[in-house]
């Protein structure tokens, strides 16, 4: 019987033993050094280095290294969370002891005793379960965590997850929540305090219950005396201090710009990656959305790994945008936007969405898409007639009544003329005379000039004549409108603008910037003669309104059927600025046509 039960016994064990080793297997199979990579804030940056905008979601977190953290924290953890974090192999068998018998006591689970290493595990793997199941995985969780990484990684990994309350985690981003400084400038005292919150951060949530907080500051300082962490000096010193909460709110500011600079990164690293290329090649919708889904999910990757994005944003300007297009808006029902390139540089300093606009809602600047009108006569018609007939700006063209294939268009009011220099044609806008222009050159040329402008929605259909007076399927947006007259600002080449300058890691490696290219569309003789043009508009013609004095000041009108678009874009000795205003769903502006909205916003916003 003795060597039965004995043998029933030796098997039990050997089965026993064999299960652990089988849970040891799946803990080691199921952690990986990926899993202790922690998202990040990323944030945005105007051109002179000021945050405008905090990324995150639900955890507002900045991620820095061990190095980084003050030592006097992790003195403060070690002494009230795992005194002998610097002995043991991931569990501590004294604690785990201690808190058996006082469970035992309580007949329940009351303590724990988890260490700082089971701390990090129950944060990345576990749940808040109570049960002696969980402790026991915890604990080989915590075993296999020792001998993947040091002490001090797993110090970095803690003091990096712990939860903060307030949707706060990591010391650093709780060292900017509650004191608006980094971790570094806090003292021992203020450090004692952020350690207190993660041991329940609902009763020690300092901006509810700062009794509670400093109640445990206390008994913290007290322990770290005790452990020799601190000098009596120190002590006295950390205890005698009174603690100042200076809370800070996440930076989201200028929601126009932002939204705009959240596409413009989706298409930056959907460029460098690979990702616009295998878009544009797509054979079928689903393809193409599986693609598109990846690129977001790419970007989303970066956001929360903690990058740094750089812009040529100027916050001074774009709030002259806004307040000058509200100004001359008021109506509730009519929208209005404007962007503004430095077309020396090549960015884009201001780019409004809309009135009163939301982030992340349908942004006019760059998503709305509209007929041109006559504002797009200088880009498909003049400058490329000048370059393919050599003609002088004098030369005589017929504004006479014009018909082909039965299209047979119109001037303004249904005026008639007769023979006029170029220069009157474009500045009063006769649009016989461009129409008749594009037919000498042909329609396939002057898009040939058009087509190194990237706009994004020309389409076969587009080549024909009505598009001389801004006639396209879909149109184009004030952003794409406003880019291609910058090539009047440079001597007829071509750059497209951009909001982004570079994006780089934690670290300040460059992971992405732009490589765009300069492009010759027209010739310097081509791009003086625009030039003398587009000031007769400002100066004699269409856009009289929009004058003001100026080193240099030219620029184009664009009404189109029925007044559903008035446009205006033009140039300055420094910047370029685009114009629109209409309604979402297009309706007749002509009851403000004659104050000329659209001219004032461009003067004002230049003006300054």
């Amino acid at each position: 019987m003795f060597i039965t039960l004995f043998s029933f016994t030796l098997i039990g064990l050997i089965n026993e033993f064999n299960a652990f080793q089988s849970i040891t297997s799946i803990v080691k199979e199921s952690v990986y050094e990926e899993d202790f990579v922690f998202h990040s804030n990323s944030y945005i940056y105007d051109e002179d280095g000021e945050i405008i905008s905090d990324v995150y979601s639900n955890e507002n977190r900045i991620y820095v290294p061990y190095n980084d953290i003050p030592q006097m924290f992790l003195y403060a953890m070690i002494a009230t969370e795992d005194r002998n974090f610097f002995s043991h192999k991931g569990f501590d068998m004294a604690g785990i002891t201690r808190a058996l018998f006082i469970n035992a006591e309580k007949q329940g689970i009351e303590q724990g005793g988890s260490t700082i290493t089971q701390q990090l595990v129950k944060n990345i793997y576990l749940s808040n379960e109570r049960s002696y199941n969980r402790k026991l995985t915890e604990v080989l969780y915590a075993y296999h965590l020792e001998n993947l990484f040091s002490k001090e990684d797993i110090l970095e990994f803690y003091a990096n997850t712990i939860y903060f309350q307030n949707g706060v985690y990591g010391i650093e981003a709780a060292s900017r929540f509650y004191f608006s400084k980094s971790a570094k400038q806090l003292s021992v005292s203020e450090l004692a305090f952020l350690a207190a919150i993660p041991n329940n951060p609902t009763l020690y949530n300092p901006m509810i219950s700062p009794e509670n907080t400093h109640r445990r500051k206390e008994w913290i300082l007290t322990k770290m005396f005790e452990m020799n962490y601190l000098t009596e000096e120190q002590f006295k010193t950390a205890k005698s201090e009174k603690i100042a909460l200076t809370p800070t709110k996440k930076v989201d500011r200028f929601p126009d710009y932002i939204t705009y600079i959240h596409f413009e990164l989706e298409q930056l690293v959907g460029e460098q990656d690979g990702f616009n290329t295998e878009i544009a090649l797509a054979t079928t919708t689903e393809e193409k959305s599986v693609l598109l889904e990846k690129r977001r999910l790419r970007v989303d990757q970066l956001l929360k790994s903690g990058i740094h994005i750089y812009t040529g944003f100027q916050s001074e300007k774009q709030n002259q945008v806004i307040q000058t297009i509200k100004k001359h808006l008021p109506e509730n029902d009519i929208q209005g936007v404007a962007v503004m390139i430095n077309h020396y540089t090549h960015e884009i300093v201001a780019i409004t969405g809309g009135k009163d606009f939301n982030k992340f809602d349908f942004h006019r600047g760059f998503q709305a898409y509209r007929q041109p009108g006559s504002s797009i006569k200088p880009l498909l018609v003049f400058a490329p007639y000048f370059a393919e007939t050599n003609s002088p700006i004098n030369k005589s063209i017929s504004a006479a009544p014009f018909c082909k294939d039965s299209y047979c268009p119109q001037n303004y009011g249904g005026s008639v003329y007769g023979n006029v220099r170029i220069d009157v044609a474009l500045k009063h806008s006769y649009n016989t005379a461009a129409v008749r222009m594009l037919d000498e050159i042909t329609v396939e040329k002057g898009f040939s000039y058009l087509e190194k402008f990237n706009f994004a929605k020309t389409v076969d259909e587009d080549y024909r004549l009505p598009a001389a007076l801004g006639g396209l399927t879909f149109g184009v947006s004030p952003l794409e409108l406003t880019k291609a007259y910058t090539t009047f600002a440079n001597d007829g080449i071509f750059q497209d603008a951009r909001g982004i300058q570079k994006v780089v890691d934690q670290n300040g490696k460059l992971l992405y910037q732009w490589e765009d290219k300069p492009k010759q569309v027209w010739s310097s003789e081509v791009n003086e003669k625009m030039l003398n043009l587009l000031t007769k508009v400002v100066t004699e013609g269409t856009g009289r309104k929009a004058n003001f004095t100026s080193s240099y000041i030219g620029g184009k009108t664009g009404t189109t059927n029925e007044f559903f678009d008035l446009w205006f874009v033009g140039l300055t000795e420094n910047y370029t600025t685009g114009v629109w205003v209409g309604q979402d769903q297009p309706q007749s502006l002509a009851s403000i046509n004659s104050r000329s909205p659209h001219l004032l916003i461009w003067r004002d916003i230049m003006k300054e």
